[in-house]
């Protein structure tokens, strides 16, 4: 069987508005850890929206700080910017937990070191290669920040790889295909042998961002999280305060399924953890892990993990130290499986 998974550059337009959404989630906790916010963003040839809730004692000006991301990100031209957030209702600022049903899960195989699926760690991979070569490379200088990479793999063999990068109208799409393919490709996959690669299959791809198509925030939640094999959250974890149940329960629910890996209990685990309106105790914490054949396992995994982790959003914020500017990069090569993000720790450290 095969399995696909994705990973988008940090210049694709929907990666954008992740990234602009949890700038703004940086800088309200940068000036007032406890901070809510729920901030919704749209791009779209050549305007930005910013839209949402936030309920925090920062001030700064938020159409300059989603220029200044944009600019950063490799963008050169004018972004219009839209501003219209306001204060929660009375209703949502008196909740102790979400204001709706949250289910989230989170998973963890002992497949690759970053204990991710092993196509969409390669998918990343390739898109931290690519993005790397643009940035650091004067030989690729003519690469544009837009792209995706997509990567299927059967068994252990990597048997497609699609690239899609912007570059300079100047560059013929065959130069840009081979030095892709020889350079980007070919380092992280070891061999191009018995494999299809396809750069930029339509053509051309010298119309990039949101000069070419919109994007919004929280679109991409495979490649955010497990590239669409397990099942994940349906809401949009970028533009959410650490205590947002959705946000914090990913992170727990990550933490969790690592933790039962980690204790050589199964070889692969999700756990799902359920919130309700209301209420900070998810009213279900469940867990499932595929045993290894030669050993197999008599532990109840749910049991386990209730009894290691506290579930609650403001416990969780408090066992990791949530509560600091760290989600801008969450928004970019995955939410998951990088060991500078604290939820990403073994257990006990």
């Amino acid at each position: 069987m095969r399995k696909t998974a994705e990973s988008c550059l940090p210049g694709h337009p929907d990666k954008m508005c992740d990234q602009i959404a949890d700038a703004l989630v940086d800088e309200c906790l940068r000036r007032d850890p406890s901070s809510r916010t729920n901030f919704s963003v749209l791009g779209s040839h050549g305007m930005l929206v910013i839209a949402g809730e936030w309920d925090s004692a920062a001030d700064f000006d938020m159409a300059a700080l989603a220029r200044s991301v944009y600019a950063d990100i490799g963008y050169g031209d004018e972004l219009e910017v839209f501003v219209n957030v306001d204060k929660p209702s009375e209703e949502r600022r008196g909740l102790s937990g979400p204001s709706g049903a949250v289910v989230v899960n989170g998973y963890a195989t002992r497949e690759t070191r970053e204990m991710l699926p092993r196509p969409l760690a390669y998918a990343h991979a390739l898109a931290r290669r690519l993005d790397d070569a643009r940035r650091f490379d004067p030989s690729f200088s003519w690469l544009r920040p837009d792209g995706c990479v997509q990567v299927s793999m059967e068994k252990d063999a990597m048997r497609a790889v699609t690239v899609l990068a912007s570059h300079a109208p100047e560059v013929a799409p065959n130069d840009v295909r081979l030095a892709i393919l020889e350079r980007v490709v070919a380092p992280v996959a070891g061999s191009t042998e018995n494999m299809h690669v396809h750069v930029n299959p339509a053509g051309a791809f010298t119309h990039a961002g949101f000069h070419s198509a919109s994007g919004m925030n929280g679109q991409r939640l495979g490649a955010d999280a497990y590239g669409g094999l397990v099942p994940f959250c349906d809401r949009a974890l970028s533009g959410k305060d650490p205590r947002a149940a959705e946000r914090a329960g990913a992170d727990a629910a990550r933490a969790a399924a690592r933790f039962l890996v980690e204790q050589g209990l199964v070889s692969s685990a999700i756990v799902t953890l359920v919130y309700t309106a209301g209420r900070a105790e998810p009213i279900s914490v469940e867990a499932l892990g595929a045993a290894d054949k030669a050993r197999g396992t008599t532990v109840r995994l749910g049991e386990l993990v209730r009894r290691n982790f506290d579930f609650r959003p403001d416990a969780i914020v408090e066992r990791w130290r949530l509560d600091r500017p760290i989600y801008r990069a969450t928004a970019a090569y995955g939410h998951f499986g990088r060991a500078e993000f604290p939820w990403e720790a073994p257990f006990g450290t």
